[in-house]
C-alpha cells in the first residue's frame, strides 16, 4: 500500500527549540531512503521551513502557509497556489483600513513572496517581526520609508493577510472578516502570549486538508497518515485515512485521533513513520 505521511511541524515533529532533532532527522532519512513518502504541512513560509528541513532528504513538496501553496524544497518552486479573488482582497483591505489595523499583505509571484504593509503605522511588535525576516532569500518586504501605504498593483496574486493585535481588537476584526464570503480567517494566540491575538486571512480554498489531498492525488497514494497537535491540524487529520496525535496535543486533537503516540520531545512522529508500513 502506497502511503503518504504528513506531519505538522511546531509541537508535532519539532522539538521545543523549533528544530528536528538529530535522531529525528536520521530516522526520517532512513524512512525516506526505504521508499516512504514523507512531507510536512505547516503555517510557516519557506523562509523558516527551508532551514528546518535542510538536513532532511525531502523528495516531495511541502504544504506551506496553512495550505495556501505547495513548495518544493529542492527546486524552491511553488505549486497548487490558492490565491484570493481580487474582489475579496479589496474588501479585506477596506476592513483593515476602516478599523485602523496595521496589516501585512503577502503576494506570491515568480516563486517569491512579496510583503506589503498598510492600515496604519508599523508598531514595535510588527517591526520586530519584519526585522527577523528582512534578509531571507524567500521573501521581500516593500515598506515605505515615510510611513505611507504600499500595496501591489495586482491584488489577484494575494495569498495571505497577517497581523498581530491586542487580543480584544483582534477578536473584533476577526468577526468582521468572517463575514466576507470566500475568505477563511484565523484568530489565535501564539508565541506572543494571551494578550496578543494573531489574525490571518486566506482564500477559502487554502487549507492544509485541501493541499494534502491535492498532493496525495498527484502522487497516486492509497492512504494518507497525518500527524498533528493543535486545532488547525484537525481538518487535515479528518482528511487522513489514519489520524495520529502526539501525546502533547490538545485534548480535542487526541480525542479526534485514531492513534495517540509519544510526545514531540521523543521523536515519536519520525519513529512511527520508520516503524510502520
Amino acid at each position: 500500500m502506497k502511503t503518504l505521511y504528513v506531519s505538522d511541524l511546531d509541537g508535532t515533529l519539532m522539538q521545543p527549540d523549533c528544530r528536528i532533532s538529530r535522531q529525528g532527522v536520521r530516522m526520517l532519512n532512513e524512512a525516506i531512503a526505504s521508499g516512504k513518502l514523507f512531507t510536512i504541512a505547516t503555517a510557516r513560509t519557506p523562509a523558516t521551513v527551508a532551514d528546518i528541513l535542510k538536513d532532511v532528504d525531502m523528495r516531495i513538496p511541502a504544504v506551506v502557509m496553512t495550505g495556501a501553496a505547495l513548495w518544493n524544497p529542492n527546486t524552491k518552486k511553488y505549486s497548487n497556489v490558492r490565491y484570493f479573488d481580487a474582489d475579496r482582497v479589496a474588501k479585506l483591505i477596506e476592513i483593515y483600513r476602516d478599523t485602523q489595523t496595521p496589516t501585512f499583505l503577502f503576494t506570491l509571484r515568480n516563486d517569491m513572496l512579496d510583503i506589503y504593509h498598510f492600515g496604519g503605522e508599523i508598531f514595535p511588535l510588527q517591526q520586530k517581526f519584519m526585522e527577523e525576516r528582512l534578509h531571507s532569500p524567500y521573501k521581500t518586504f516593500h515598506i515605505s520609508r515615510n510611513g505611507s501605504e504600499l500595496l501591489p498593483d495586482d491584488l489577484s496574486k494575494t495569498v495571505l493577510f497577517y497581523t498581530m493585535l491586542p487580543d480584544r481588537k483582534a477578536a473584533d476584526v476577526f468577526a468582521m472578516t468572517s463575514e466576507v464570503e470566500g475568505v477563511r480567517p484565523q484568530y489565535y494566540h501564539d508565541i506572543y502570549g494571551p494578550e496578543i491575538g494573531i489574525l490571518e486571512a486566506f482564500s477559502e480554498n487554502a487549507t492544509k486538508a485541501k493541499a494534502v489531498r491535492a498532493l496525495a492525488d498527484s502522487l497516486g497514494v492509497d492512504r494518507i497518515v497525518c500527524f498533528g497537535d493543535n486545532i488547525n491540524d484537525l481538518p487535515m487529520m479528518a482528511e487522513a485515512d489514519i489520524a495520529v496525535a502526539v501525546e502533547n496535543a490538545l485534548p480535542e486533537v487526541k480525542e479526534a485521533a485514531d492513534i495517540v503516540i509519544g510526545p514531540n520531545t521523543s521523536d515519536a512522529v519520525a519513529k512511527f513513520i520508520l516503524d510502520h508500513d
